[in-house]
Formats: structure tokens, sequence, C-alpha cells
């Protein structure tokens, strides 16, 4: 099978069994998906989904959060991972949104990148789910699942990673493209004792195939 008949392959399932995909992060708007994003670095969304609706509300606009501390952060949100920097995150993200874009989120790449706390993955996350642009944000999961069905051939970095999907998915499929590898790695393709006989794209996986190899 060439890559090009994998990637189409592969696709082509997941357009047709989960056309509308999406992030499992509660949100509501720019900003509470900016707050999830953050407080998701090496985290679960589970763990995130709750903690954020008692911080939202108490802090439910970059206005609002940046003009509290970080310790009345921190106390909304010290059962997450790294809750000391996220705190010291939240607070500056939000007092740059206030001071230079208007308490808004903006949709420049760029902007995005130079708020406190958000990187590549964050940033990409943000365009896609917020505006539909074609970035792809490349989580543990989409890294492994990627390099484990044979999308990116053995990808050393999630830079790479990104690039060679972007590369190979379609520019309108990118945004969803993101989420059908996240969810697959999440309930299928997991880090530990993956599902391969449970996977419906297993005739098209490169794992697979080696398992068949040594059958």
């Amino acid at each position: 099978m060439t890559q090009k008949q994998r990637y189409e392959a592969i696709l082509q399932y997941f357009r047709e069994h989960n056309p509308n995909a999406r992030t499992e992060l509660m949100y509501r708007d720019p900003f509470s998906l900016l707050v999830a994003v953050i407080l998701s670095a090496q985290c679960t969304d589970k763990r995130v989904n709750l903690v954020t609706p008692d911080l939202l509300r108490a802090f439910p606009t970059a206005d609002r959060m940046a003009a509290t501390t970080e310790d009345e952060i921190l106390a909304y949100i010290r059962s997450v991972s790294y809750p000391n920097a996220k705190a010291r995150h939240l607070l500056a993200m939000a007092q740059r949104l206030v001071n230079e874009y208007g308490g808004e989120v903006p949709e420049d790449y760029d902007a995005l990148l130079s708020l406190p706390g958000v990187g590549r993955k964050t940033a990409n996350v943000i365009s896609s789910v917020i505006w539909n642009k074609p970035t792809m944000a490349v989580d543990t999961h989409v890294f492994r699942v990627s390099n484990r069905i044979g999308l990116t051939r053995d990808s050393k970095t999630p830079l790479e990673t990104e690039r060679i999907l972007t590369r190979n998915i379609p520019p309108g499929d990118i945004p969803v493209a993101h989420h059908w590898l996240i969810l697959h790695g999440r309930y299928v393709c997991t880090a530990r004792n993956p599902k391969c006989n449970a996977c419906p794209i297993a005739q098209w996986c490169r794992h697979y195939e080696t398992l068949d190899r040594e059958r």
C-alpha cells in the first residue's frame, strides 16, 4: 500500500463514520477554549472539564481574569497538572489580552503564539476549532497514532508530524482530522494495548500489517 492510498482510505473512513468530530473540552467562546487548552497540557480533558466550570464562572472574561491574582486562579485549578505554572500563565495571558487585544482572543496566528502559556499546539487548536483554519495541533495522541498507523513514517518530533500531516491531508479536512486522530488514539489506538482486533481502520494500518506478518 502506498502512502497516498493509506491516507485516502483512512481519511475516507473517518469522513463517513465521524464527520462531525470535535474537541471533548467544554467551552462556550474563544476565551473559555483558550483557558481550557492551556489547562489541558499534560492533563486529561476529563480533569480539565471538572475544573473549568467553576473557574470560568468566577472569571468568565479576560477582563475579569486579568483583574484577579495568581493565588485566586490557583484555588480553582489545584487538581490539574502543574497548577502553579498554569495559574501564572492564565493571569499573564488574560492581562495580555486586555492590554493588547481589547480583551478578545486574536485570530492572527502570530498574535496567538505571543500569549503567555500558548505554544504551537495550543495556537493550532484555537485556530482550527474557533476559526476552522487548516492548522494541525499535534498532541501525544496525534503523534503516536500518526506514527503507528503509518501516516508519518516514524516522525521524530511533533513539528515534523504537523508538517507531514498538513502536507498530505486536504486543507478542508485538517480541522476535523485533528479530532479524528485524537479520538482514535484515546479510545482505540491507545498507548498501551491498542485495540487492533477491534480497530475499524486496521486494514490500512502499518502497525497491523507488521502484526499480520508476525502471525
